[in-house]
Protein backbone atom coordinates (compact mmCIF):
# COMPACT_ATOMS: atom_id res chain seq x y z
CA UNK A 1 0.00 0.00 0.00
CA UNK A 2 0.78 3.26 -0.74
CA UNK A 3 1.54 5.06 3.11
CA UNK A 4 0.28 8.48 1.52
CA UNK A 5 -3.38 6.26 1.37
CA UNK A 6 -4.03 6.64 4.96
CA UNK A 7 -3.17 9.89 6.65
CA UNK A 8 -2.46 9.35 10.25
CA UNK A 9 -2.90 12.37 12.52
CA UNK A 10 -2.56 11.96 16.45
CA UNK A 11 -3.98 15.55 18.11
CA UNK A 12 -3.75 15.44 21.70
CA UNK A 13 -6.48 13.13 22.85
CA UNK A 14 -7.92 12.61 19.69
CA UNK A 15 -7.10 9.87 16.88
CA UNK A 16 -7.95 11.01 13.27
CA UNK A 17 -7.24 8.15 10.20
CA UNK A 18 -8.10 10.02 6.67
CA UNK A 19 -8.45 7.59 3.51
CA UNK A 20 -6.77 9.52 0.96
CA UNK A 21 -8.05 7.77 -2.17
CA UNK A 22 -9.98 10.53 -3.93
CA UNK A 23 -9.36 9.64 -7.38
CA UNK A 24 -10.92 5.91 -7.08
CA UNK A 25 -13.95 7.92 -4.59
CA UNK A 26 -11.45 6.60 -1.32
CA UNK A 27 -12.51 2.71 -2.42
CA UNK A 28 -10.74 0.11 -0.12
CA UNK A 29 -8.25 -2.61 -0.79
CA UNK A 30 -7.03 -4.97 1.03
CA UNK A 31 -3.44 -3.23 2.09
CA UNK A 32 -5.56 -0.10 3.07
CA UNK A 33 -8.05 -1.89 4.91
CA UNK A 34 -4.93 -3.95 7.09
CA UNK A 35 -3.67 -0.08 7.89
CA UNK A 36 -6.82 0.83 9.45
CA UNK A 37 -7.07 -1.90 11.61
CA UNK A 38 -3.43 -2.32 12.49
CA UNK A 39 -4.04 1.99 13.62
CA UNK A 40 -7.28 0.47 15.15
CA UNK A 41 -5.46 -2.30 17.39
CA UNK A 42 -2.73 0.04 18.53
CA UNK A 43 -5.05 2.95 19.61
CA UNK A 44 -6.28 0.46 21.89
CA UNK A 45 -3.47 0.00 23.85
CA UNK A 46 -3.00 3.92 23.88
CA UNK A 47 -3.78 4.97 27.55
CA UNK A 48 -3.99 8.48 26.65
CA UNK A 49 -6.50 8.23 23.74
CA UNK A 50 -9.94 9.25 23.96
CA UNK A 51 -11.17 8.76 20.36
CA UNK A 52 -10.83 7.94 17.24
CA UNK A 53 -12.01 10.02 13.68
CA UNK A 54 -12.62 7.77 10.57
CA UNK A 55 -13.09 9.74 7.73
CA UNK A 56 -11.94 10.41 3.78
CA UNK A 57 -10.05 13.54 2.26
CA UNK A 58 -12.59 15.32 -0.84
CA UNK A 59 -15.91 16.48 -0.41
CA UNK A 60 -17.40 14.03 -3.54
CA UNK A 61 -16.72 10.33 -0.92
CA UNK A 62 -15.71 8.85 2.17
CA UNK A 63 -16.14 5.39 0.47
CA UNK A 64 -17.26 3.93 -2.36
CA UNK A 65 -16.53 -0.09 -1.13
CA UNK A 66 -14.19 -2.61 -2.61
CA UNK A 67 -11.69 -1.09 -5.33
CA UNK A 68 -13.53 -3.03 -7.94
CA UNK A 69 -10.94 -1.87 -10.61
CA UNK A 70 -8.13 -3.79 -8.89
CA UNK A 71 -10.19 -7.06 -9.95
CA UNK A 72 -9.27 -8.53 -6.63
CA UNK A 73 -12.70 -7.80 -4.69
CA UNK A 74 -14.42 -11.18 -4.63
CA UNK A 75 -11.07 -12.98 -4.98
CA UNK A 76 -10.38 -15.34 -2.01
CA UNK A 77 -7.19 -16.52 -1.05
CA UNK A 78 -8.25 -20.06 0.62
CA UNK A 79 -4.59 -20.03 2.24
CA UNK A 80 -5.97 -17.14 4.49
CA UNK A 81 -8.89 -18.18 6.02
CA UNK A 82 -9.56 -14.44 7.84
CA UNK A 83 -10.63 -11.75 5.00
CA UNK A 84 -9.33 -8.41 5.54
CA UNK A 85 -12.40 -6.77 5.54
CA UNK A 86 -13.61 -9.32 8.19
CA UNK A 87 -10.41 -8.49 10.24
CA UNK A 88 -11.25 -5.23 10.27
CA UNK A 89 -14.53 -5.38 11.75
CA UNK A 90 -13.26 -7.66 14.38
CA UNK A 91 -10.87 -5.09 15.29
CA UNK A 92 -13.00 -2.34 15.82
CA UNK A 93 -15.32 -4.47 17.36
CA UNK A 94 -12.49 -5.06 20.12
CA UNK A 95 -11.36 -1.90 20.54
CA UNK A 96 -12.69 0.22 23.56
CA UNK A 97 -11.48 3.24 21.84
CA UNK A 98 -14.83 5.49 20.57
CA UNK A 99 -14.72 5.66 16.65
CA UNK A 100 -16.59 8.51 15.79
CA UNK A 101 -17.31 8.53 11.65
CA UNK A 102 -17.08 12.09 9.83
CA UNK A 103 -19.27 11.65 6.61
CA UNK A 104 -17.89 13.72 4.43
CA UNK A 105 -19.58 12.38 0.94
CA UNK A 106 -21.23 9.44 -0.54
CA UNK A 107 -20.97 6.46 1.38
CA UNK A 108 -21.75 3.21 -0.20
CA UNK A 109 -21.38 -0.69 -0.21
CA UNK A 110 -18.46 -1.42 1.32
CA UNK A 111 -17.97 2.15 3.16
CA UNK A 112 -21.39 1.34 4.93
CA UNK A 113 -19.47 -1.41 6.76
CA UNK A 114 -17.14 1.74 7.59
CA UNK A 115 -19.36 3.79 8.67
CA UNK A 116 -21.65 0.92 11.00
CA UNK A 117 -18.04 -0.04 13.25
CA UNK A 118 -18.22 3.78 14.31
CA UNK A 119 -19.58 4.04 17.75
CA UNK A 120 -21.20 8.18 16.27
CA UNK A 121 -21.26 9.49 13.22
CA UNK A 122 -21.89 13.46 11.83
CA UNK A 123 -22.39 13.67 8.12
CA UNK A 124 -22.47 16.26 5.12
CA UNK A 125 -26.03 16.99 4.30
CA UNK A 126 -25.06 16.15 0.49
CA UNK A 127 -23.65 12.71 1.40
CA UNK A 128 -25.78 9.29 -0.19
CA UNK A 129 -25.63 6.19 1.36
CA UNK A 130 -25.88 2.93 -0.26
CA UNK A 131 -25.79 -0.94 -0.72
CA UNK A 132 -25.66 -1.62 -3.90
CA UNK A 133 -24.04 -5.17 -4.21
CA UNK A 134 -27.13 -6.60 -5.54
CA UNK A 135 -26.83 -4.18 -8.88
CA UNK A 136 -23.89 -6.06 -9.66
CA UNK A 137 -25.21 -9.38 -8.58
CA UNK A 138 -23.98 -10.16 -4.86
CA UNK A 139 -24.99 -8.89 -1.14
CA UNK A 140 -23.27 -7.27 0.94
CA UNK A 141 -22.77 -10.07 3.57
CA UNK A 142 -20.30 -9.01 5.29
CA UNK A 143 -21.44 -5.52 5.88
CA UNK A 144 -24.64 -6.96 7.37
CA UNK A 145 -22.65 -8.53 10.36
CA UNK A 146 -22.41 -4.76 11.66
CA UNK A 147 -24.87 -2.90 10.11
CA UNK A 148 -27.79 -5.30 11.50
CA UNK A 149 -26.69 -3.62 14.86
CA UNK A 150 -27.32 0.13 13.57
CA UNK A 151 -30.52 -0.01 11.48
CA UNK A 152 -33.67 -1.33 11.46
CA UNK A 153 -33.94 -4.70 9.57
CA UNK A 154 -37.26 -3.28 7.31
CA UNK A 155 -35.00 -0.25 6.16
CA UNK A 156 -31.84 -2.28 6.09
CA UNK A 157 -33.45 -5.33 3.34
CA UNK A 158 -34.93 -2.19 1.45
CA UNK A 159 -31.44 -1.03 1.00
CA UNK A 160 -30.36 -4.58 -0.13
CA UNK A 161 -32.68 -5.74 -2.02
CA UNK A 162 -33.19 -2.47 -4.46
CA UNK A 163 -29.37 -1.28 -4.03
CA UNK A 164 -30.84 1.40 -4.58
CA UNK A 165 -28.93 4.63 -2.48
CA UNK A 166 -30.50 7.38 0.57
CA UNK A 167 -30.38 10.50 1.51
CA UNK A 168 -28.48 11.95 4.44
CA UNK A 169 -31.96 12.96 6.02
CA UNK A 170 -32.62 9.34 6.11
CA UNK A 171 -29.92 8.01 7.19
CA UNK A 172 -30.22 9.68 10.18
CA UNK A 173 -33.92 8.94 10.40
CA UNK A 174 -33.13 5.13 10.66
CA UNK A 175 -30.05 5.96 13.13
CA UNK A 176 -27.29 5.26 10.56
CA UNK A 177 -25.81 8.51 11.43
CA UNK A 178 -25.66 10.60 14.63
CA UNK A 179 -25.75 14.06 12.95
CA UNK A 180 -26.12 16.02 9.92
CA UNK A 181 -25.24 19.29 9.12
CA UNK A 182 -24.35 21.27 6.08
CA UNK A 183 -20.77 20.12 4.30
CA UNK A 184 -18.99 23.73 5.50
CA UNK A 185 -20.04 22.41 8.95
CA UNK A 186 -18.71 18.86 8.92
CA UNK A 187 -15.33 19.69 11.08
CA UNK A 188 -16.90 22.10 13.07
CA UNK A 189 -19.62 19.65 14.07
CA UNK A 190 -17.02 16.70 14.73
CA UNK A 191 -14.64 18.61 16.41
CA UNK A 192 -17.32 19.59 18.93
CA UNK A 193 -18.50 16.04 19.54
CA UNK A 194 -15.10 14.24 19.57
CA UNK A 195 -14.23 17.50 21.97
CA UNK A 196 -17.20 16.23 24.00
CA UNK A 197 -15.51 12.69 24.24
CA UNK A 198 -12.07 13.74 25.01
CA UNK A 199 -12.93 15.90 28.12
CA UNK A 200 -14.50 13.25 29.80
CA UNK A 201 -13.08 10.07 32.02
CA UNK A 202 -10.62 7.82 29.72
CA UNK A 203 -11.87 4.79 32.48
CA UNK A 204 -15.67 5.56 31.53
CA UNK A 205 -15.45 5.81 27.95
CA UNK A 206 -13.93 2.70 27.69
CA UNK A 207 -15.37 0.57 30.18
CA UNK A 208 -18.88 1.94 29.41
CA UNK A 209 -18.04 1.54 25.25
CA UNK A 210 -17.19 -2.27 26.26
CA UNK A 211 -20.08 -2.74 28.83
CA UNK A 212 -22.58 -1.01 25.66
CA UNK A 213 -21.24 -3.68 23.45
CA UNK A 214 -20.99 -7.07 25.22
CA UNK A 215 -24.75 -6.75 26.83
CA UNK A 216 -25.96 -6.46 23.22
CA UNK A 217 -26.29 -10.17 22.92
CA UNK A 218 -27.15 -10.99 26.72
CA UNK A 219 -31.03 -11.49 28.00
CA UNK A 220 -32.32 -8.98 30.51
CA UNK A 221 -30.94 -11.20 33.56
CA UNK A 222 -28.02 -11.62 32.47
CA UNK A 223 -27.55 -8.26 31.03
CA UNK A 224 -28.81 -6.67 34.36
CA UNK A 225 -26.07 -8.32 36.40
CA UNK A 226 -23.27 -8.32 34.61
CA UNK A 227 -24.27 -4.53 34.56
CA UNK A 228 -24.28 -4.92 38.46
CA UNK A 229 -20.69 -5.71 38.09
CA UNK A 230 -19.97 -3.37 35.95
CA UNK A 231 -20.85 -0.55 38.00
CA UNK A 232 -19.09 -1.43 41.15
CA UNK A 233 -15.67 -1.86 39.44
CA UNK A 234 -16.40 1.78 37.56
CA UNK A 235 -17.04 2.97 41.07
CA UNK A 236 -13.70 2.09 42.62
CA UNK A 237 -11.67 4.01 39.46
CA UNK A 238 -9.81 6.48 40.70
CA UNK A 239 -11.66 8.69 38.15
CA UNK A 240 -14.88 7.84 39.90
CA UNK A 241 -13.80 9.25 42.85
CA UNK A 242 -12.10 12.39 41.65
CA UNK A 243 -15.59 12.78 39.28
CA UNK A 244 -17.70 12.97 42.55
CA UNK A 245 -15.01 15.37 44.78
CA UNK A 246 -15.00 17.55 42.05
CA UNK A 247 -18.46 17.62 41.18
CA UNK A 248 -19.15 18.39 45.38
CA UNK A 249 -16.50 20.92 45.13
CA UNK A 250 -17.82 22.44 42.40
CA UNK A 251 -14.39 22.35 40.19
CA UNK A 252 -13.40 20.77 36.82
CA UNK A 253 -12.47 17.14 37.40
CA UNK A 254 -8.67 15.90 36.73
CA UNK A 255 -8.96 12.66 34.76
CA UNK A 256 -6.40 10.31 35.37
CA UNK A 257 -7.37 7.66 33.45
CA UNK A 258 -7.32 5.04 36.43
Amino acid sequence: MNHEELLVERDGHVLTLAINRPDQRNALNGPLMDAIRDQIERANSDKDLRAIVLTAVGAKAFCAGADLASGASFKFNYAEPRMAFAELFRAARRTNVPIVGKVNGTCMAGGMGLLAICDLAVAADHALFGLPEVKVGVYPMQVLAVLQHVVPRRRLLQMCLTGEPVSAADALDMGLVSQVVPADQLDAATAILVGQIAERSLAAIRRGKYATYAIESMSFEESMSFMEGQIGLLAATDDAVEGLAAFKEKRKPVWTGN
